[in-house]
């Protein structure tokens, strides 16, 4: 059954067709969202030049699977998609406001362009869902529980993916691996994994929490924020555009790409070298926050679009990371997955290309094999038939 996989970030929707048994698509486009006059993103327009960079050839798609970040308390795993999973999702939409609308707005030009297929949802969080109560809780009143105040974690698709091939190229089972997983790219995420299980992640209630990244400040002090609001400073929605989209690597360095900056620093631009160094200073001390939640460490995996093709980043970060053990490792580009430290050093220091979308057709090539079996499903697709 060949997969269509659909990612609708902020800013692009990705596709990819995904073969049975294999992890290579057939076909893979990344289409910056059309807009339409009113200013507004044009999903059908878009989603109908993605299924064009496919090859367009939806006869031979057997199922969809959507990422989705944020499923909160709701979805705990892959789900297929029906109205009241669309009702839910939406519901979450402030949890991850951008992602979670875009996401929705595609399922449901998806679902109306190819309605005899079936699509699944995959979720971010998902992979978190297990944490202990110590990673999971803040130090806040119960009140806040009841409120849903809780961290969550994301990211959790691409780390699920890591987890795997780290243990393939470690040649060891999963369950005898224990890891973190540092997944930087335009969003950034650090998770410890004890033997294929999520037991922290610096990602919290949002994908705001935690380390610096493109367009989002990370953690900051609650007590900035209050200031900034209590002095009328800056209003609800003017703090939550300049959190998501104006701070972080664009705040400091004047670019959210790391290309562009690493290229800058070399040329002597000291905002570019404050941008970088703020951004290193910070990975690397989620990482090795991570570290201290496992009882031993076999390998750091570094993932997401920096993670996998800035060779710079990574050396900066394992050299910050020698006191805690972690080796140094060459600022050497590496275009496949591989273990990027010395001979046996241990911790092991892996390059892994981020791959959710073989990790979402997996899902939906398993959901749609179990609602087949269904004979609620068969006897309403013989009807259609007839």
């Amino acid at each position: 059954m060949t997969t269509l996989v659909l990612n609708a970030g902020s800013s692009t929707l990705k596709a990819s067709l995904i073969e049975p048994g294999t992890d290579a698509p057939r076909a893979s486009v990344t289409e910056t969202w059309a807009v339409t006059g009113a200013g507004r993103q044009d999903v059908e327009g878009t989603f109908e030049r993605v299924l064009d960079g496919v090859g367009g050839e939806t006869a031979a798609v057997g199922g969809v699977g959507h990422r989705v970040v944020h499923g909160g308390d709701s979805f705990r795993a892959p789900v297929v998609i029906d109205d009241a999973t669309v009702a839910a999702i939406d519901r979450l939409g402030p949890l991850a406001p951008l992602h979670n609308p875009i996401a929705i707005s595609t399922i449901r030009v998806a679902t109306s362009r190819l309605p005899d297929v079936s699509h699944v949802a995959c979720f971010d969080t998902a992979f978190h869902a297990n944490l202990p109560e110590t990673a999971w809780r803040y130090p806040a009143p119960d009140s806040w529980l009841d409120w849903g105040i809780r961290r969550y974690g994301f990211h959790g698709l691409s780390v699920e993916w890591s987890v795997g091939r780290a243990a393939a190229l470690l040649d060891r089972p999963i369950g005898r691996v224990r890891l973190v997983v540092a997944h930087l790219g335009a969003g950034c995420s650090v998770t410890a994994v004890d033997r294929g299980r999520s037991v922290w992640t610096s990602m919290g209630l949002t994908p705001l929490e935690g380390t610096m990244m493109a367009t989002r400040a990370g953690s900051i002090d609650p007590g900035a924020l209050i200031r900034l609001l209590r002095d009328g400073r800056l209003t609800v929605e003017e703090l939550d555009d300049a959190l998501e989209r104006r701070s972080g690597l664009l705040a400091i360095g004047g670019t959210a790409d790391m290309r562009s900056l690493l290229d800058r620093e070399a040329a002597g631009d000291d905002r570019a070298t404050l941008a970088v160094a703020m951004f290193v200073d910070r990975a690397a001390a989620a990482i090795g926050s991570a570290m201290t939640r496992l009882a031993s460490l076999d390998a750091l995996v570094l993932t997401g679009g920096i993670g996998e093709n800035a060779a710079a980043i990574r050396s900066r970060i394992c050299q910050r990371l020698g006191i805690a053990g972690v080796p140094r490792v060459a600022a050497r580009k590496i275009t496949r997955d591989a273990v990027v430290s010395a001979g046996d050093q241990r911790p092991a220091v892996l390059r892994i290309a981020a791959r959710e979308d073989v990790v979402i057709a997996r899902a939906v090539e398993r959901l749609a094999s179990a609602r087949a079996g269904d004979p609620a499903v068969r006897a309403r697709r013989t009807r259609a038939a007839r």
